[in-house]
């Protein structure tokens, strides 16, 4: 019986550690992984940035910005779909549809606010309700002293945090001080949201604050303003005002901060993305050396860590644009790894993303090729669609958008399973030890490769296919796994 027991226990222990290196485990169902530079901290934007559009249209922004959080307004409009429906006021319908659209996007929906909380639990109740709906993990707002022990409670009962948020002076919050007192007595569900920038315009030492609400910030809109003490101060890139950005950043990294910073970009409203995308650089590069959670990106910002022809791809505004004339590669090789990025095609574009690529010149028998193609429409994708791994095996849905919209994409390759997630959607889940046989795919369809893919190396070159067609990358990041 003894050594049963020990069989099962070994058994289950294998088991266990099949069950811990799958690739399934790696990117969970219908998401895609967090690529934030620190561990724990989650970089996003309050969508009062783009407050001159849609949300839909802030969604998109942040996508572009290659960001996986965000934090919402009460009156934005949704979509320009329903100009007249702001966020607070969605239908069911609605509600559904701005889910949809985040998820394709592989954003979250993190914080909401400002609101209005009071002392009437009716209306409490109707806010945490409404947060507990769309799936926030926190409310921002700026209640009465006398309404802290309800919200407090509120908080535990429905498992929503509440950070106070402080405007400028004369606001009743304006002080770190005020927020604390209004803390004294609470739970950990209650604490604050730092707006630095609003300290800096209130002649507030933002590292000080920072340091004085130690164990009690919850969230931030960390900005960086071009003067102190002057309420008409605007938002610059992050590390090159006066908010000592980088002083904080070190100061909530030695606190063990865990939270959400919001970036709240109130200045070039009509075009702030250029500006916001030097805060996200400055961020990743800054909270990265504190702590790094394995995420970067793939391409340097002048591809010299690649090998191609000068003339064939560039890298603008992080964009990788095929100019023709050959595929791009990476220089290092990699094995196991978790490969995020978004693309977008043209009317017709065929084109490929190689991992894996034992030699770059051999690369059609060495390589397993993620295909990139212009299939939107087709009811039943192939074996050649986008998403699929090429000739090799289909993607169980026809994810892509139609030529000119961005997709986002996920490839997770850990040792012999690769798993694609598109738009949303897993759409490959395959085990390469199943392709036993050259030139033969286990469904018994021929295939085009003269190595079977469970003999295809396990580490190797990353490309992008030239095909002889307009192709887009963007936000290209990878984090390699043991």
């Amino acid at each position: 019986m003894r050594n049963l027991m020990m069989m099962v226990t070994v058994l289950i222990g294998w088991l266990m550690l099949a069950i811990s290196c799958s690739a399934e485990n790696i990117i969970p169902l219908d998401n895609y992984p967090v690529t934030d530079a620190h561990p724990g901290w989650k970089l996003g934007v309050q969508s009062y940035t783009f407050r001159k559009f849609t949300l839909f249209q802030a969604i998109d922004k942040v996508s572009e910005l290659g960001l996986n959080w965000i934090e919402v307004y009460p009156t934005q409009v949704v979509s320009e779909q329903w100009p007249d429906v702001q966020f607070k006021n969605m239908t069911a319908e609605i509600k559904e549809a701005t889910q949809n659209k985040l998820r394709q996007a592989g954003i979250k929906l993190i914080n909401y606010g400002v609101v209005n909380l009071t002392a009437d639990e009716a209306q409490c109740r109707k806010m945490f309700d409404f947060a507990k709906e769309i799936g926030v993990q926190t409310i921002v707002s700026e209640p009465p002293k006398e309404a802290m022990a309800l919200i407090d409670r509120l908080c535990q009962e429905y498992k929503i945090k509440m950070a106070i948020h402080n405007h400028p002076k004369p606001s009743h919050y304006w002080d770190p001080d005020t927020v604390l007192a209004a803390c004294e007595g609470c739970s950990k569900w209650v604490g604050a949201c730092a707006d630095t920038g609003h300290w800096i315009r209130s002649g507030i030492n933002p590292l000080e604050a920072i340091k004085k609400l130690k164990g009690r910030i919850i969230s931030l809109h960390l900005k960086d303003l071009n003067e102190f003490g002057n309420p008409e101060a605007h938002d610059m890139p992050w590390g090159t005002g006066v908010g000592q950005v980088k002083e904080i950043l070190a100061a909530l990294d030695r606190q063990g901060f865990q939270g959400v910073f919001s970036i709240e970009y109130e200045y070039d409203w009509d075009d702030s993305v250029p500006a916001i995308r030097k805060c996200v650089a400055y961020f990743d590069q800054v909270a990265g050396a504190l702590k790094a959670s394995g995420w970067h990106d793939l391409l340097a910002d002048d591809l010299s860590n690649c090998i191609y022809k000068p003339t064939s791809w560039t890298l603008e505004d992080g964009v990788l644009i095929r100019k023709g004339g050959g595929d791009i590669w990476t220089k290092d090789r990699y094995g196991n790894f978790l490969l995020d990025l978004q693309f977008k095609v043209d009317k017709d574009t065929n084109s490929g993303i190689f991992i894996r690529t034992g030699d770059i010149v051999q690369w059609l028998h060495t390589a397993i090729e993620v295909q990139i193609l212009d299939s939107y429409g087709k009811d039943k994708p192939d074996k050649h669609d986008c998403g699929g791994i090429f000739d090799c095996l289909a993607p169980s849905k026809n994810m892509v958008l139609p030529a000119g919209q961005w997709n986002r994409m996920t490839i997770a390759a850990v040792d012999n399973h690769i798993n694609v997630v598109m738009n949303g959607q897993r759409i490959i889940d395959m085990d390469l030890n199943q392709w036993s046989e050259a030139h033969k795919n286990p469904d018994g369809t021929p295939n085009k490769f003269n190595t079977a893919y469970k003999d295809m190396p396990r580490v190797g070159n990353i490309g992008f296919q030239d095909h002889g067609h307009p192709v887009w990358f963007r936000n290209i990041k990878i984090k390699t796994l043991n």
